[in-house]
């Protein structure tokens, strides 16, 4: 049979994978995995490959984007091919060209749902759900852009929060910290002076989301460029209008500041 399965790995390791993914990666004929878009800090290839009685094939940014998944594809007109990709597989919008290009060459899809990075982060967060707005990612100062800013200023305007994913380039073991993105968007501010990003500003920083013992630290700017947040992936959170008990959470499990209560803007 000739189809391709998308299925996400979750976020920390090979345990993240559910039952009904693994099973299907131990009847696939190809097993292909890429590990660029996410950072999975306790994956271990070997162990999975025991785990699935399958050898894995790492693809690059490369083989997916400037080689359009050729080897995945031709893979998948040939017999049953499993891509693995960290988290859920269409959050990074390489993979839905992807499985576009495989409709376009009559290649069956299906996909296999893994916990999603960005689902993590907000429920971390304690933050409500709906009140988030558009979601951007900060790039490295060397791509230096001021779009973050102008999402979270577009954000604030109607009282939601940001969620900022962080830059990372998997192959160089590079990632964009809290404290980089931050003086980016300070940098931002100096120049437009709209007080969107100031020391004073409330921000939630979260490190290793998904892990068993991930950190959450929310309080002002001025705090959050100085705390310590430990190993990579990394997220920014500048939130807007706060319910009383989405600060209680944070008081109680992101080491808030009791100033954090005068923040309240609902009743």
């Amino acid at each position: 049979m000739t189809e391709l399965i998308f299925i996400g790995l979750g976020l920390n390791d090979e345990k993240g994978l559910t039952l009904k993914a693994l099973e299907e990666t131990k009847t696939a004929n190809t097993v292909f995995m890429e590990t660029y878009t996410n950072h999975m800090p306790n994956f271990n290839i070997e162990h999975f490959e025991t785990l699935c009685g399958k050898k894995l094939q790492i693809l690059t940014r490369k083989d997916l984007e400037e080689e359009n998944g050729k080897k995945l594809l031709d893979a998948a007109k040939k017999g049953k091919t499993v891509f693995l990709v960290p988290g859920d597989p269409f959050i990074a919008t390489t993979h839905i060209t992807l499985r576009i290009d495989a409709k376009k060459q009559k290649i069956p899809t299906r996909i296999i749902h893994g916990t999603s990075i960005i689902s993590t982060i907000i429920s971390l967060s304690g933050l409500h759900n709906y009140k988030f707005g558009k979601t951007v990612t900060i790039p490295f100062a060397d791509n230096f852009s001021e779009t973050p800013y102008n999402v979270i200023a577009q954000n604030q305007k109607f009282g939601l929060h940001t969620l900022c994913l962080l830059d990372l380039r998997q192959p160089e073991n590079k990632y964009l910290s809290i404290k980089e993105a931050i003086e980016q968007l300070l940098k931002i501010e100096e120049k437009k002076h709209q007080t969107i990003i100031t020391s004073t500003t409330p921000a939630i920083g979260i490190a290793r989301a998904g892990n068993d013992n991930p950190v959450l630290k929310a309080g002002f700017v001025k705090d959050i460029l100085t705390f310590d947040f430990g190993a990579p992936p990394f997220s920014l959170i500048i939130p807007g209008e706060l319910h009383f008990m989405e600060i209680e959470a944070l008081l109680a499990f992101a080491q808030a500041p009791l100033e954090f209560r005068s923040l309240i803007n609902e009743p």
